[in-house]
């Protein structure tokens, strides 16, 4: 169980480049990483485009002023000048700026921690892993929703057999937000809707990507083999950006998986949906109910497992941090997400290669994964909804 108790000797001087006050994900992040006080330290930050705005809204985060900058690359500039200069990065900015903040900041020998998706193209992300590799350092990417004990209590449960031989995959990650039109949308909201800042994605790189990779986590052993992916624009001036999408996947063991992601399904607040089926039980998991899990055995009454129980398999329990009589919630799970990348970036920077072999964190390998996963969709629907191979 996590009690907040420091694993690093010392914090790391930790920056943020975007997620200021009118972005829709800083928040988690700085949720996450400052949940404990002991991985990361809040030293500096370019927080927003608009500098006033950002050097207003960092003052109110307690930054100090002379450690607020205009942009990353001043940013970059100016602390590699500190003998108390920022360490790591994180980027939560559009899409299209991801690539070259990484690609800049891995230069000046910073680690990075980075939004999803990763970048546009598997060209980009083996470039970046080559580089990261070079200079020894981490890249993270906050897959922000496997942080919680539960999705580990299910890969536990499918690694020793419980469910049987896995058969179905069964994946939603929906809600309504954005049913009507973008009229009125927020400025988080319109880059996310553009192909330019966005990528060649919406939907599938902005939620899809999440429910793929917690997929990945339980079922580390299956591999897709083809899959067939239909996307719609409901809103037409988002087209070529999908707002709606299906994704059927055949895996290595003959199992098959349905994906379905949505951001017009009106007046749903369901939110996320993981069901694993195999031949002798399932599991279901959804994140609105994140202290439960279902667990159904052929001919048996389901059964809810509740988090935090002694029942629970160690894999759930050592990421555990209210204990069961007190809910967790999202903010728990980047927790875990950031203290995962902190340690990471601790044993890198120690160069403990034995421990990094054997630790669990979301870095530059589930990124790339995230982009080859997205480009197999858009080239499946491109081409009519068709069945591609997977490689």
């Amino acid at each position: 169980m996590l009690n907040g108790e420091k694993s690093l000797q010392k914090p790391l001087r930790w920056g943020m480049i975007g997620g200021g006050r009118t972005g829709q994900v800083g928040y988690k992040h700085r949720t996450g990483a400052l949940r404990d006080h002991t991985a990361y330290r809040l030293v500096c930050g370019a927080f927003d485009i608009d500098y006033e705005r950002g050097m207003d809204f960092g003052l109110n985060l307690g930054v100090a002023r002379e450690r607020l900058y205009p942009d990353y690359k001043t940013l970059i500039a100016e602390e590699a000048k500190r003998e108390d200069g920022v360490e790591v990065v994180t980027i939560a900015t559009p899409n299209f700026t991801h690539y070259e903040i990484t690609k800049a900041c891995l230069e000046a020998g910073l680690h990075v921690i980075c939004e999803k998706p990763l970048f546009f193209t598997i060209a980009e992300c083996e470039e970046i892993a080559a580089l990261a590799d070079r200079k020894g350092l981490i890249v993270g990417v906050t897959y922000g929703f496997t942080g919680h004990p539960l999705v580990h209590q299910m890969a536990a449960m499918v690694k020793k057999g419980m469910l049987g031989e896995i058969r179905i995959v069964d994946l939603q990650y929906t809600h309504g937000f954005n049913a009507g039109d973008d009229s009125n949308a927020s400025e988080a909201q319109r880059w996310r809707t553009n192909a330019q800042t966005s990528g060649p994605t919406f939907v599938l790189g902005d939620i899809g990507t999440h429910i793929h990779y917690l997929s990945e986590i339980v079922l580390p052993h299956l591999r897709i083999t083809k899959l067939l992916c239909d996307r719609q624009s409901f809103i037409k001036t988002r087209a070529p950006l999908e707002d709606n999408a299906y994704v059927l996947s055949h895996y290595d063991n003959g199992a098959v998986g349905r994906l379905w992601v949505s951001s017009v399904n009106a007046g749903s607040m369901a939110s996320q949906r993981y069901r694993f089926v195999g031949s002798k039980a399932s599991v279901e998991w959804t994140d609105t109910q994140p202290n439960e899990l279902i667990y159904e055995i052929q001919g048996q009454p389901p059964q809810i497992l509740h988090h935090g129980m002694p029942y629970l398999e160690e894999e759930s329990l050592r990421y555990e941090r209210m204990g069961a009589l007190h809910t967790e919630g999202l903010g728990d799970s980047w927790a875990n997400i950031y203290l995962w990348i902190a340690q990471a970036i601790d044993a890198k920077n120690r160069d403990d290669e034995a421990f990094l072999k054997t630790h669990h964190y979301p870095g530059i390998e589930a990124g790339t994964e995230g982009v080859r996963w997205l480009e197999h969709c858009v080239r499946s629907a491109d081409n009519g909804g068709v069945w591609v191979p997977y490689s």
